[in-house]
């Protein structure tokens, strides 16, 4: 209805109500009569029915009275119930004919024994727990000595609904939420799955339970999307609770229930069940889920990443995905409008790295556009809006790993790191794999070819502190991507399936913005997978064989580093991409180091880098003594020369137990 219908309906649909009050007022007052041997007033009830008529004519949709009659099968006398309580809270008089009607004024409220004896049509059968009113809670019944002599009162979200009023269910607040879809087109692909849902409600048989819909997936804001579609399809509205508040107490259950399903009567709408809470953290009653699916009536969906079985009522499964890589593209160039043309490239970069549904697409590109250009000098338009789409996309996509990894803002540079040909043209090479990827796996069809082994993957191997963690920053920097640090203490765990369930968190967590995961000094989680002599090794390497096939689908960069490549056995090795040896940095190679350590701010004097190569330690040692000397200038107001650097190797020797050669320090001042 438009506005002015939706006004001129609500006026008549409150005239209409009126004139059912009027007849059960004057039924009260006819009941009344003959008590005290009066007569009734027939054309007071006649002219209350002919007003009824002419507001029902004049209404575009039916009163609601009559809707809510015909859709809980009321019978006459049940309704003239109904309208009886509604009378106590509308119409003053009531009240004081209750009490007259019952012969004592402290009854001034109606019961099932007044409305036995004045109202029409009258039967036993509606004070019936089982029956319309009491079932579906259209009524409260209060205490009192007898069932029929307890005040009634009209339930306050069906005295609404009788006014005109939509007004969801106060006591469901908190627990059960209006999903408000956004304003957007769903992607082609998810448009076609919310047709194929709705066209098995529709081949439904009548008087038989709606099968389950399950919507499956890590795309877990898609799944609403695609359920409200759906539902729309088939003139229903949707709601969702989260599994995690699902009462457990029968008898908490019972009650929501039933006010759900009143609910989802009074206001058509379908119920998504979302377990995806799961793997955020919250607990779920598994139990009391099962209970709520298998008896909750109406239209229901449930969300979950794995599949869930049901002992009796159907369940008809889909995978929701985000929108394929082709609608990506296509829902960025139709945002951006004309601006998409001077990305030059960069559309296609950003499907490449990141797997957005279509609101986050629509978020990143608002804040694309608004966000203040960077302003550098020779920098073009184009170039300068992709990449802040790609900042605004790494944002939006950070994954949330709580304690399980250390997110690391990657400051290092290809200059810093000092390493052979070899591993630097490897490291080069990993670059060059992950920008390439959309081309080589979608437009070349590699992807269709074969599904298995497009992850991403590295071993880092060599000696601690010889770059293996700066490394990844310089890849993380390269690629404009974020890195994270798994923190392996909180990864691995003694009880069984724990371990798995933390790798798929972060795994999942990282999978749409693929972020580059480091799992530093991974000796513990990645050796070598033993012989099966007892329960826990069978546990162990499945823990493995799971981190190899989560790797092998894994969108993104996952590096592992490890200072002993002979704890891998060969099939974990088969199932790399890529294994880049950090050897012991020789004497160029630390003189190479030795001229990049200092920050450009860090005044320094007479520094000799021949004699500072002589020192036989790794990267991460030569660091350490440049920091701790940068310390002892500072404390002393002096630039960093070779006798704070002299002082700091002494300490850094004696942390590593070694002692200091003349052949290292000999000629140091």
């Amino acid at each position: 209805m438009t506005e002015g219908a939706s006004i001129h309906w609500l006026d008549a649909n409150q005239r209409y109500l009126s004139a059912a009050l009027t007849e059960v007022r004057l039924a009260l007052e006819s009941y009344i009569s003959k008590v005290e041997g009066k007569s009734e007033n027939g054309k007071a009830r006649s002219e209350a029915g002919e007003e009824m008529r002419k507001a029902a004519e004049a209404m575009p949709a039916p009163p609601t009275l009559e809707v809510l009659t015909a859709t809980f099968g009321l019978s006459a006398f049940e309704r003239g119930i109904l309208l009886l309580c509604s009378g106590m809270e509308l119409d003053f008089r009531i009240a004081r004919l209750c009490a007259a009607g019952q012969g004592d004024p402290q009854r001034a409220f109606p019961t099932f024994s007044l409305a036995l004896a004045a109202l029409p049509q009258p039967h036993w059968n509606a004070v019936n727990p089982w029956a319309p009113l009491r079932r579906w809670r259209m009524i409260e019944v209060g205490t009192g000595p007898a069932v029929t002599l307890c005040p009634l009162r009209i339930d306050e979200r069906i005295l609404h609904y009788l006014s005109g009023i939509q007004h969801f269910e106060e006591r469901l607040r908190g627990m059960i939420a209006p999903f408000e879809r956004r304003a957007l087109t769903l992607a082609p692909s998810q448009q076609a799955l919310a047709e194929r849902i709705a066209a098995v409600w529709s081949r439904a048989e009548k008087n038989t339970p709606l099968p389950i819909i399950q919507l499956c997936g890590d795309e877990t804001a898609g799944k609403r999307d695609v359920a409200a579609a759906a539902a729309a399809l088939v003139g229903l509205r949707l709601s969702v609770i989260s599994a995690s508040v699902i009462p457990v107490i029968p008898v908490e259950m019972e009650t929501v229930r039933q006010l759900w399903e009143r609910e989802a009567i009074l206001d058509p709408s379908a119920l998504c069940v979302d377990c995806d809470d799961a793997d955020a953290g919250d607990a779920i009653p598994e139990n009391a889920v099962s209970r709520w699916l298998e008896t909750v009536g109406g239209a229901v969906f449930v969300a979950s990443r794995e599949r869930r079985r049901m002992k009796q009522r159907m369940m008809v499964a889909f995978d929701v995905r985000n929108p394929t890589v082709a609608e990506q593209c296509g829902t960025w160039k139709s945002i951006l409008g004309g601006a998409a043309e001077d990305l030059d490239g960069w559309v296609d970069a950003l499907v490449a790295q990141f797997n957005l549904n279509t609101p986050a697409i629509q978020a990143a590109c608002a804040e694309a556009i608004n966000r203040p250009s960077s302003g550098k000098g020779g920098n073009p338009e184009g170039a300068d809006l992709g990449q802040r789409a790609w900042d605004a996309c790494r944002a939006l996509s950070r994954p949330r790993l709580g304690g399980l990894a250390q997110r690391i803002e990657p400051a290092a540079h290809w200059e810093e790191l000092v390493l052979p040909e070899g591993p630097t043209q490897m490291l080069q090479d990993i670059a060059l794999h992950v920008r390439q990827r959309l081309k080589v796996y979608e437009t070349w069809g590699f992807a269709h070819k074969c599904g298995r082994g497009l992850g991403i993957s590295a071993l880092f191997v060599g000696p601690s502190g010889t770059g293996k963690t700066m490394a990844a920053e310089v890849l993380a920097h390269e690629l404009r991507l974020d890195l994270y640090r798994i923190d392996l203490s909180q990864v691995v765990n003694k009880y069984i399936g724990e371990t798995e369930k933390n790798l798929r968190r972060v795994f999942d967590a990282a999978e749409d913005g693929g972020a580059i995961l480091l799992f530093d000094e991974a000796d513990a989680l990645f050796g070598k997978r033993s012989e099966v002599k007892d329960s826990h090794d069978r546990y162990a390497n499945i823990e493995v064989s799971y981190l190899l096939q989560r790797m092998e689908a894994y969108r993104g960069l996952a590096i592992l580093t490890t200072n002993m490549k002979e704890a891998l056995d060969t099939a974990f090795l088969r199932r790399i991409r890529f294994v880049v040896q950090f050897p012991f940095p020789d004497a160029a190679q630390r003189a190479g180091i030795w001229r990049h350590i200092f920050p450009a701010g860090t005044p320094t004097e007479q520094l000799d880098i021949a004699k500072l190569s002589r020192l036989n330690v790794a990267g991460g040692n030569i660091r350490n003594i440049a920091m701790y000397a940068a310390f002892l200038a500072a404390d002393a107001g002096e630039p960093v020369r070779m006798g704070h650097l002299l002082r700091a190797a002494r300490a850094e020797y004696a942390k590593l137990e070694r002692p200091l050669t003349e052949a290292e320090i000999g000629g140091w001042p």
